[in-house]
């Protein structure tokens, strides 16, 4: 009963809906065009939309970008750690609240981030991001590590980055000694370009991923099969990080 239920739940999923409607213009178009290449761009753009909406596609290149984190999970700390540095995901702004937010992603960091403090003892906790608010996200975690519990005299804010490149480049300004060790936070998709531009600057990259995209197979073999948004919004990550990756390395 459950397994149905959750069949019926992935049906009403709006990525699913979509790909339904798509599909049966599809069979409606294919009989009424007489030229069947006039509809050729819609079969490719179902192609697309059901491919890049399914777990098993999801999850692969997820898997890609995460694997090397995944397999060496059990080692990400062992040494004593100088600085920790959690970088930012992006902020929303609530006009009528005034207020601006870090995104989920950047709040997952920075619990991550405090957590590995708290084992660890590091000197200094530094929080890096523009973000696109009046208030900047590195503010904003800073603020949030303060509540958790980082004293204040150990937090360092680095506000002005607007991408990885320059969170490593504006970090290196704040420390000399390029020996240290510094537990570098972020989620682990995000995690191989990061450490191959704070390498560029620092001799001890620790990698602390704080959450992965990729998930191992459920039982349910039917939803995997289906469109979902949930997967669809994973692709998009993964092509995104994909295409960062292969635009810093031509640079």
């Amino acid at each position: 009963m459950d397994e149905i239920c959750t069949v019926f739940k992935g049906m009403l999923d709006p990525l699913f809906i979509v790909f339904v409607l798509l599909l049966v213009s599809f069979v409606v178009f294919f009989r009424i065009f007489k030229k069947k290449s006039d509809i050729l761009i819609l079969l490719l753009c179902i192609i697309f939309l059901y491919g890049a909406g399914i777990a098993p596609v999801a999850d692969y290149l997820c898997y890609h970008l995460e694997k090397d984190y995944i397999n060496n999970h059990n080692n990400v700390i062992k040494n004593n750690i100088d600085v920790i540095v959690v970088l930012g995901h992006g902020t929303k702004e609530i006009k009528s609240m005034k207020e601006t937010f870090s995104s989920e992603t950047g709040y997952l960091r920075l619990l991550h981030a405090v957590a590995v403090y708290r084992k660890t003892g590091a000197q200094y906790f530094v929080c890096s991001g523009r973000g696109a608010g009046k208030v900047s996200e590195a503010q904003i975690l800073a603020k949030s590590a303060e509540t958790l519990g980082v004293p204040a005299e150990k937090i360092r804010i680095e506000p002005n980055s607007k991408n990885t490149g320059e969170n490593a480049g504006e970090v290196n300004k704040m420390f000399g000694d390029k020996k240290i060790k510094i537990g570098l936070v972020t989620s682990a998709f995000h995690m191989k370009r990061s450490e191959r531009e704070f390498k560029k600057y620092f001799d001890n990259i620790i990698p602390l991923p704080a959450h992965y995209l990729y998930s191992s197979p459920t039982e349910n073999v039917v939803i995997r099969y289906m469109p979902q948004s949930a997967e669809l919004y994973k692709t998009s990550v993964a092509l995104r990080e994909i295409i960062a990756q292969w635009w810093y390395r031509l640079k």
